[in-house]
């Protein structure tokens, strides 16, 4: 087949300026890809143009840098000791997730000797302004340079002098909290210059023994009422101020976020020690707790027996009130009845005194009465030397003797008689003898029978 020269020059041409935009394309997207840049969140970008000019990108987007470089510096690094960290490999760039330097935890040493493991995590914040951030890319270069050379020295160091300020006892004793807050606060303004003593503390406690039998119980002190302990005084300055150490990176404005102690393993040892305390502790806590319960059934006992006798003493005493209301009931009745006896005896004392003063009247008047009736007849005897009454009398003794006379038991014929005058009972002795009688009473009677007009 022939070809045409007119369509040769055209294929030609066609070839050549797709190569020619090929290449300028390829040329535009070299030049594209060294001249821009995505800026990432949370980095802080040092850029430096091949005009030897530099600059600190903080922003978030594509930004411009023709031909030159930049390195991406994290906004905050961490640095961490934790358990299973691997081998301590830095990714401060590589890897936004995890922590910009990982450690294995480590090994401290406490005031007491006591060695442990650590493990605690410490968050710098880099700073943003672009005059301290240049110094501090220009000291250090990279970030791994800054945190291999300052950051990770600088936070085992500050770890390591803190647990120098405290007894692993104390630390488990409570000093926890002291702990961590110290480390912080050496982490933000440096390490304490300090000075280990050993001082001799005596014991509170004293022991008396009793191997001198004369002394008797006033013995001398005795045993171990000293100790020597370990003490870690602040040195101070002039000013009475401690005096520190300062953290080298606080220079570039890179300040601490946080500073954490998470974990602290003492060595088995101690751990032992540990248990045997905490056992020992927990037996007198039982101790204690079984003398409090001693104490309290003792306390129970003794207020049973208190309510025992309480109960007993209300008894008695309700009974003795019982008794005491019932006497004073009883009294008050024997009150009542003596009162009432009394009145009585008074009313009986006063109508007593009515009546004899009564009688007394009465009595008067009769007696007045007598008087005047006694001298009535006074004077009526006087007048006739009682005749009427004589003479009744007379006229009554007569008639006692005849009525006597007539019921005499004898015959009425009596046969007999005596030479020598002995009565035999005839009408005419009892006649005789009556006659006598009769004599016999008119002379008591002390009258006279004869009518006499003389007195």
């Amino acid at each position: 087949m022939e070809i045409k020269p007119g369509l040769k020059n055209i294929s030609v041409k066609s070839i050549f300026s797709i190569t020619v935009s090929a290449v300028f394309i390829g040329l535009l997207a070299f030049v594209l890809s060294n001249s821009f840049f995505y800026a990432e969140p949370g980095y802080i970008y040092h850029v430096r143009t091949l005009t030897g000019s530099e600059e600190v990108v903080t922003d978030v987007g594509y930004k411009f840098y023709p031909f030159g470089r930049y390195n991406s510096w994290k906004r905050a690094m961490t640095v961490q000791a934790v358990q299973d960290s691997g081998s301590g490999r830095i990714t401060a760039e590589s890897d936004s997730n995890n922590a910009s330097a990982t450690l294995p935890p480590l090994s401290i040493m406490f005031l007491d000797q006591v060695d442990a493991h650590a493990e605690a995590t410490v968050r710098f914040s880099i700073p943003s302004e672009p005059e301290m951030f240049l110094k501090l890319a220009h000291e250090y270069r990279s970030p791994e340079n800054l945190l291999r050379t300052s950051l990770m020295p600088a936070f085992k160091e500050t770890l390591q002098a803190n647990a120098s300020l405290m007894a692993a006892e104390e630390y488990y004793a409570g000093g926890r909290t002291e702990f961590n807050s110290e480390f912080e606060n050496q982490m933000n303004s440096g390490i304490f210059l300090v000075k280990r003593e050993e001082i001799s503390v005596r014991s509170n406690k004293q022991v008396a023994g009793s191997a001198n039998a004369a002394l008797g119980t006033n013995q001398e002190e005795y045993g171990e009422d000293s100790k020597t302990v370990f003490v870690v005084n602040k040195v101070l300055d002039e000013n009475g101020q401690p005096i520190r150490k300062s953290q080298r990176f606080t220079d570039f404005g890179i300040t601490v976020v946080s500073a954490l102690v998470t974990d602290m393993r003492p060595n088995q040892k101690f751990i032992e020690r540990m248990q045997l305390k905490q056992k020992a502790s927990a037996d007198r806590a039982i101790a204690r707790e079984q003398r409090v319960q001693e104490e309290e059934q003792r306390l129970l006992a003794i207020a049973r027996g208190e309510r025992e006798v309480a109960e007993r003493q209300a008894q008695a005493k309700v009974k003795q009130i019982e008794q005491t209301t019932n006497a004073e009931t009883e009294k008050q009745l024997a009150i009542t009845n003596a009162n009432k006896l009394k009145e009585q005896a008074s009313i009986a004392k006063d109508t007593a005194q009515i009546n004899y003063e009564k009688a007394k009247i009465e009595a008067e008047t009769k007696r007045t009465l007598a008087d005047a009736e006694a001298y009535e007849k006074r004077v009526i005897l006087e007048a006739d030397n009682a005749l009427a009454q004589k003479l009744d009398a007379e006229v009554e003794i007569q008639r006692l003797w005849a009525d006597a006379f007539a019921k005499r038991q004898v015959p009425s014929t009596v046969f007999g008689g005596s030479s020598d005058g002995t009565p035999v009972g005839s009408d005419a002795e009892a006649k005789a003898f009556m006659q006598l009688l009769t004599l016999d009473a008119a002379k008591r009677l002390n009258y006279n029978r004869e009518m006499n007009s003389e007195k």
